[in-house]
């Protein structure tokens, strides 16, 4: 090994320690990204109409999603509110159908026992320092959460400026590559967004639809998790499905089966006709991919890397396309 490649050898070695150390600010920048490209696709559609300078698109498209998401809260908000005391009512009685439903089984009274047993005055004491620790670490979450929406302002202000200087510090062969690669993660990004935004809208709409139909209790909040968690391909929709079937069963079994085959059907729809359909000229990701680094990042960063999980793949498809192959193996001799 020659000095110039034990000095690339530590570079690396140093680069991935820092990407390590800075894990969370980089996180906080990709989810700006994120939402700075999902605004930038509204402004282009709204510049298309209009032709206002940027800032005043900007900040037309900042107020109508304010104004608009303070509607839909009030219109929302209330039934929400009711529907989730009632699932705090229905809770410990939920808890006992299950119980009834899977019989007597013996390992129950012995964890009821075991529960007891762990229940003591030493174990408590520690619960106030593990609170703060919670209410810290929401704190710290909301505080990245508005620094990630104030970056994705700044970078939709202005995004010409950001992707030249991307540009200007790639070395001068690589420059128009470059400025290709960023195009097309725009494009890509920007696709996935929009594509899921509609699936995620429409689940949501029909799963309330047919939630309303079949008469299942508090079929909005159910309507409203299961069309949110759609942007967590594979796991999301299987978790969502919990909470209706849950539900369901305190009213009958057989509402439960209902509820059941409802969001399968709603599940195939969206997984097999509708995604593929938004998504087919943008970016075509494999579920075994978009599960492999769900549970990737989500093992590395929580939560946080699961809700980001899948954009950065979108990324990260691009970029191998871009790079690897049209680069490396497409001129490998």
């Amino acid at each position: 090994m020659n000095a110039r490649t034990l000095l690339v050898a530590l570079t690396l070695i140093m680069l991935a320690l820092l990407t390590w150390q800075l894990r969370w600010v980089l996180l906080v920048l990709f989810g700006a990204v994120v939402l700075a490209v999902a605004l930038d696709v509204l402004i282009n559609k709204l510049q298309r109409q209009v032709h206002w300078p940027r800032p005043l698109t900007l900040a037309t498209v900042l107020l109508i999603l304010l104004f608009g998401g303070a509607f839909a809260l009030q219109l929302l908000l209330p039934e929400l509110v009711i529907q989730i005391q009632q699932l705090g009512r229905d809770l410990p009685t939920l808890i006992t159908k299950i119980k009834s439903v899977l019989g007597d089984t013996s390992f129950l009274p012995d964890l009821d026992q075991s529960i007891h047993d762990q229940i003591s005055w030493e174990r408590i004491q520690p619960l106030g320092s593990q609170l703060l620790g919670y209410a810290g670490g929401a704190a710290n979450g909301l505080v990245q959460l508005l620094l990630m929406s104030l970056l994705a302002t700044l970078l939709a202000l202005d995004p010409h400026s950001h992707r030249e200087m991307l540009i200007a510090a790639t070395p001068r062969p690589a420059r128009e590559e470059m400025a290709e690669l960023l195009d097309q993660c725009r494009k890509a990004l920007g696709g996935w967004l929009a594509g899921m935004t509609i699936s995620a809208t429409t689940v949501f709409a029909l799963t309330w639809a047919g939630l309303s139909l079949l008469k299942v209790p508090l079929a909005l909040l159910s309507a409203l998790v299961c069309g949110l968690l759609t942007f967590v391909p594979t796991i999301g929709p299987t978790a969502a499905t919990l909470l209706p079937m849950a539900v369901a069963l305190l009213v009958s079994p057989t509402l439960m089966l209902q509820v059941l085959i409802l969001r399968l059907i709603l599940q195939n729809f969206e997984a097999f006709l509708l995604t593929p359909l938004l998504l087919r000229r943008t970016v075509n990701l494999l579920p075994t991919v978009a599960l492999t680094a769900q549970l990737s990042l989500g093992a590395l960063l929580g939560l946080p890397g699961v809700l980001l999980a899948l954009p950065l793949v979108v990324v990260l498809q691009v970029g191998v396309q871009q790079v690897v192959v049209k680069q490396i193996m497409d001129r490998w001799a």
